[in-house]
């Protein structure tokens, strides 16, 4: 009998324990590490940057017969035998490089590590198969809570893709008329007394509203693994829409996308890309996500370098302050920076980090930074403190909105 939706949630930590308790009779020389990333902030714990962090260990997995499980809550444990000590602190130092950006990576040396946990089991094994089996336990609770909330009269709660559900998602996909879940939001020049000027605007499907018509009881971001392959089909179908002129008027000539570094080694991005006119690639900005370029970085820079031939520009997205001193564009390429507003940054207390800000805007260009997720008029007052002048954001667009509202009331007069 296959095994339902809540079977499968519970399986890795099922299968982590069944594991542990095979190696109770030769547990000498095996070494296992949890990396606590569920302890990171949430815009750093998403399904993408799992992934990439597992597939650091690829190379030991192949040579110390190693055990990978990437844990409901976003946690990684993974054992080895007659590995050095060395080299597993390698792997887990290559992680902890990848969220450098978060506090939980931030460490002191003379603090105990909340980032990682390590367990030699010829001397350990029982402390840590007493963790796993509380890591199973209250997996367990959390899954009974799910299934008391989706009974008749709690409510219903959306469940993971599968497989199967993730094929009938991407036919569906392909088959579907997704225009009218194409978004786009601006990004506006705003300058000290000056009204907002678009220079050009993201273009995006609305992942909310694509779940919510195709497959309302699924979560689509809740498998890690499978989100990724299906933000794959939403690049592809968003590629096809784009080859089309009237949707391209739509943006007069100048906007973003946000594509994987393996889309733009695709057979579908050839074709996009046939399909412009002489000088139209000027206009448009590729959007890059910080794993994905660090994933593989020889992809990246590939595909870097056949954009920037092609007349493209290329944009780091989804960085934040703490994250800022660590980029240089110009060594990877970049034209743009777009840094993430959080509401912290304008706490009292704050001083020294607006320093390190400063220092980095100065280093990387502030004509080549954009400050997104501005939600409020607090984000753009900050930002252009600073000497920011690119905004995105809905706090942005309703500054935007508010403006036009009188210009448009003495057209009418």
């Amino acid at each position: 009998m296959r095994p339902s939706i809540e079977d499968q949630v519970a399986s890795i930590e099922r299968h982590l324990l069944d594991y542990v308790l095979r190696l109770a009779k030769f547990p000498e020389g095996r070494r296992a590490v949890i990396l606590h990333l569920s302890r990171l902030r949430p815009g750093n714990r998403r399904d993408h940057h799992i992934r990439i962090a597992g597939n650091t260990f690829e190379t030991l997995v192949k040579q110390f017969d190693g055990q990978l499980f990437i844990l409901s809550c976003g946690d990684i444990a993974f054992i080895c035998r007659d590995v050095s000590v060395v080299a597993l602190d390698q792997a887990v130092t290559r992680v902890r490089y990848l969220f450098n950006d978060d506090p939980l990576a931030m460490e002191l040396d003379d603090e105990p590590s909340r980032f990682a946990s390590w367990y030699d089991l010829g001397e350990q094994y029982d402390e840590f198969l007493e963790l796993v089996r509380g890591l199973h336990a209250e997996e367990q609770k959390q899954r009974k809570r799910l299934t008391a909330i989706a009974t008749p009269g709690g409510g219903s709660v959306r469940t993971p893709l599968t497989p199967k559900s993730l094929g009938e998602l991407t036919d569906a996909i392909s088959r579907a008329d997704l225009s009218s879940m194409v978004r786009r939001q601006p990004v506006y020049v705003i300058l000290p007394h000056g009204a907002p000027k678009a220079v050009f605007r993201e273009i995006y499907i609305s992942i909310a509203e694509l779940g919510a018509a195709i497959m309302p009881r699924h979560d689509l971001a809740a498998d890690r693994w499978l989100f990724h392959y299906l933000t794959l089909s939403l690049d592809r179908r968003m590629l096809a829409l784009l080859k089309r002129n009237d949707e391209r008027r739509t943006t007069n000539g100048a906007f973003s996308l946000n594509l994987n570094v393996e889309t733009l080694l695709s057979p579908e991005f050839l074709a996009f890309d046939a399909s412009l006119g002489s000088g139209s690639r000027a206009g448009i900005v590729i959007e890059l996500q910080k794993a994905d370029i660090y994933a593989d970085l020889g992809a990246y820079l590939f595909a870097r370098d056949f954009l920037r031939e092609r007349g493209y520009r290329v944009c780091l997205d989804g960085v934040n302050d703490l994250m800022l001193p660590f980029v240089d564009r110009e060594k990877l390429g970049l034209d743009l920076v777009k840094i993430y507003w959080s509401s912290d940054l304008a706490d009292e207390g704050r001083a020294e980090r607006v320093k390190e800000l400063r220092r980095s805007l100065e280093r990387i260009g502030k004509l080549r930074v954009v400050l997104a997720h501005c939600d409020s008029d607090e984000a753009i007052d900050f930002g252009q403190s600073l000497g920011i002048a690119m905004f995105q954001g809905w706090g942005v667009d309703r500054r935007t909105a508010n403006s036009a509202a009188p210009q448009r009331a003495r057209d009418q007069a």
